[in-house]
């Protein structure tokens, strides 16, 4: 006898649902089936009306963030052989609204994307003119002038690489958003993919936009609403540490604003090397046994 598997998903239709309803459906069982291919079975061969997204199945264009089992996971890389022979639910990943099914509204994530200004600053756009402003920002410039920092903006060390490498690997899968419990009481904060990806050109020695993004990183909702539950970097399907990130801009903000405003002293130069120590640590690079 041929195994099956059900799997059961939240619909929703603007047209016909007042609110989201359950609907299952029974589908073959393969070992090697993911939840993506289970869904594509399922509008292929049972109900084209379902809605999803996704496109690269590899883990890599982030497309198939959902929630599965009530856990964020990407469709394409988690599969049935987890979960059989219980059933498997399947809905659109929390915090977000429903556009239809498992289709979510990422308009909202989008706006604090670009607020963070997900780019090189002045070495891709040219403006060579901000560089001064910003060179007291410690990106191992220290006493170099702005022809000297235009000059070696595009050169980087393998050291100064790793820095910041681990945030590049975000793919915007949004996982993060949806694990985040501070996203769910504070739609408005700015959320760990933006602020991780944020980290990424701060700590870019090509870059001197740091100024102007811890601008938007130190307001309300910037970093602070954070409580570093953690979770975020624990769903990460490519090991960013969002969290991680977080904390560290925490600690350079409040040292970037010099402590304005709140009556206490500029930290002592021998806590301030131990700061620029720590965000210095490289971390062991992996070798093979």
């Amino acid at each position: 006898m041929n195994k099956t598997i059900t799997i059961e998903v939240l619909r929703y239709r603007r047209e016909q649902d007042k609110t989201p309803v359950w609907q299952a459906y029974e589908i073959p069982y393969k070992d090697d089936l993911s939840i993506l291919e289970a869904l594509n079975y399922i509008k292929d061969n049972l109900d084209s009306s379902l809605s999803y997204r996704w496109s690269c199945r590899m883990a890599v264009c982030g497309s198939c963030g959902m929630m599965i089992n009530d856990t964020p996971k990407l469709a394409c890389e988690t599969f049935l052989r987890d979960y059989y022979p219980d059933n498997i639910r399947i809905e659109a990943l929390k915090n977000f609204d429903i556009e239809r099914d498992l289709v979510v509204d990422i308009e909202p994530f989008m706006e604090k994307f670009q607020k963070i200004q997900p780019y090189v600053i002045n070495a891709m756009t040219g403006k060579k003119e901000k560089i001064k402003e910003n060179a007291e920002i410690d990106h191992g410039n220290s006493g170099k002038t702005p022809a000297e920092i235009a000059a070696m903006s595009s050169k980087q060390t393998p050291a100064e690489l790793v820095k910041f490498k681990q945030y590049t690997m975000c793919i915007n899968c949004l996982l993060c958003y949806a694990a985040c419990p501070q996203m769910g009481l504070n739609p408005k904060f700015l959320g760990p993919a933006a602020l991780s990806m944020a980290q990424r050109y701060n700590k870019d020695t090509r870059d001197s936009g740091k100024a102007q993004r811890f601008e938007v990183m130190n307001e309300k909702e910037g970093v602070w609403p954070c409580t570093f539950v953690g979770y975020c970097s624990k769903v990460c399907p490519k090991s960013v540490d969002p969290a991680g990130a977080i904390q560290q801009a925490k600690l350079e903000g409040t040292m970037s604003m010099g402590f304005k405003g709140i009556n206490i002293l500029p930290l002592p130069k021998s806590v301030k090397d131990k700061v620029n120590k720590f965000n210095q640590f490289k971390q062991p690079e992996k070798t093979e046994a």
